[in-house]
């Protein structure tokens, strides 16, 4: 055993150091003291693992800086910025969208100082929060009226505990979706009380398939966009004004998750395959929920848009007050919708639309200026490579993005080593490996971000 296990100090003689003092009076006893403590525990196991280890120098300001280093670590910010190299414009991981300089600004300002939340100024008597999005969200979609929540799967099961608790909810086997952290569309109607009803095969569903389901139990009909999976091949599914049509004739109601959504048609941009809010609700749907921080381009929210009878039992549903929106978020989603009306543009304005709508040339540019960049830091295997970006977030499954990539090998690193080099940087430089090679695609990094990349890739060569 190594005899320096008897040299350890106790705790309390480490703080009567100067250095420590001037620790406990900066950052507090307890923490100082929790530092020690595990330092000490640290230096007990090396001494037990390896007989040559050698006692660290107590009273030197190397100790002294040790000690402060790793209360500083302890208080660092958990939730860092990170530069998106992967390709994914909406990455769950990362935060989903990227929000409008707009919609930053109206948070600030409502976190800063009080607003009109749920004051109505011209009576003066308490307001709704719902107001300062609904007519926004009515008329960009054509719903008679409006509720957003804190996030889609609240939306869904929102809508379905104030219609269907105690009743039955018909839904095609097709479209029984499972989101991301494996909650599944099932689970989501059970926890709301109803009772699904499985009609259809996985391939196939049809109009009458529903028709035949409903009886005096019957309270929704349930579409899911299967927004992040495709069925391809031998496959059917009903219209949707077929569905609606039933639904009046049943006096049931028709309700879409569509989950992400979409206010404007993207096929001018080569993405057609998102159907519109607007049309969806034009086709006869009752109720859609979708999602604020996907392809809409705004903050965590689940928007929920359709007939006003419906929509005022939400409203008035006790599980509302669990699930609303915050005001920061709200504010930030009250932003970005006003940026769908003239005379903005939204393809412009919207990092996410932007994003998408990006000039294929453009993302070459980047990539090229990034290579060169790299090599007069003295990086010598990068080169400019075809790539594949995708929307993200369960948004546009099978829609490729093309894009453009800058492969990077350094001898020294394995692929993996420098990824992690490059994810824990400052900031974290997030891109994904392939062929041995780290791959940086420019379709989700912004030009103000290459300068931060090459300072992360000077940092891991330095000598």
């Amino acid at each position: 055993m190594n005899n320096q296990l008897r040299q350890l100090p106790q705790i309390q003689t480490l703080l009567t150091l100067p250095a420590i003092q001037d620790a406990v009076v900066q950052y507090g006893h307890d923490d100082v003291v929790a530092v020690l403590r595990d330092i000490l525990a640290q230096t007990r196991a090396a001494l037990l693992a390896d007989d040559q280890a050698q006692l660290p120098e107590f009273a030197g300001p190397g100790f002294a800086a040790w000690v402060t280093g790793a209360i500083e670590a302890t208080r660092a910010p958990s939730l860092v910025p990170t530069i998106n190299a992967t390709g994914i414009i909406i990455h769950t991981n990362l935060g989903r969208a990227r929000l409008a300089p707009q919609a930053l600004e109206a948070m600030h300002s409502a976190g800063a100082q009080p607003s009109n939340l749920e004051l109505d100024l011209a009576t003066g008597k308490r307001g709704s929060r719902h107001s300062h999005v609904e007519r926004l969200i009515c008329e960009l979609t054509g719903a008679e009226a409006a509720v957003v929540v804190n996030n889609c799967a609240a939306a869904v099961l929102l809508s379905l505990m104030a219609t269907a608790q105690g009743r039955s909810v018909v839904a095609s086997r097709g479209e029984l979706i499972e989101i991301g952290g494996a909650f599944r569309l099932p689970d989501v109607i059970a926890q709301s009380g109803a009772q699904l009803v499985e009609v259809g095969a996985t391939n196939k569903t049809r109009t009458n398939d529903y028709a035949k389901a409903i009886d005096d139990t019957t309270a929704v009909l349930l579409k899911s966009h299967t927004s992040n999976f495709k069925i391809v091949g031998f496959t059917a599914a009903p219209d949707r004004r077929e569905l609606a049509a039933l639904a009046r004739d049943s006096n049931v109601i028709l309700m879409e998750d569509l989950g992400s959504g979409v206010l404007i048609d993207l096929a001018p941009y080569g993405l057609p395959d998102e159907p519109v809010v607007a049309d969806i609700l034009n086709s006869g749907v009752d109720l859609v929920m979708f999602s604020g921080d996907k392809l809409l381009g705004g903050p965590q929210a689940g928007i929920i848009a359709g007939r006003r009878d419906i929509v005022a039992q939400l409203k008035a549903h006790p599980l509302m007050r669990a699930v609303r929106i915050d005001k920061l978020s709200l504010a930030a989603l009250e932003a970005t919708l006003r940026l769908y009306r003239a005379p903005h543009d939204p393809v412009v304005e919207l990092p996410v639309l932007a994003m998408l709508a990006e000039p294929l040339e453009q993302v070459e540019a980047r990539a090229q200026r990034l290579a060169q960049m790299l090599e007069q830091i003295g990086i010598t295997q990068v080169h400019v490579c075809d790539s594949v970006g995708y929307a993200g977030a369960g948004s546009l499954p099978d829609q490729d993005l093309q894009s453009f990539a800058v492969a990077i090998t350094i001898p020294e690193h394995t692929a993996e080593a420098l990824s992690t080099a490059l994810r824990t940087s400052t900031p974290p430089v997030i891109g994904r490996i392939s062929r041995e090679q780290v791959m940086l695609d420019m379709r989700t990094v912004q030009p103000d971000e290459l300068a931060q990349i090459v300072d992360a890739f000077r940092h891991i060569t330095a000598p």
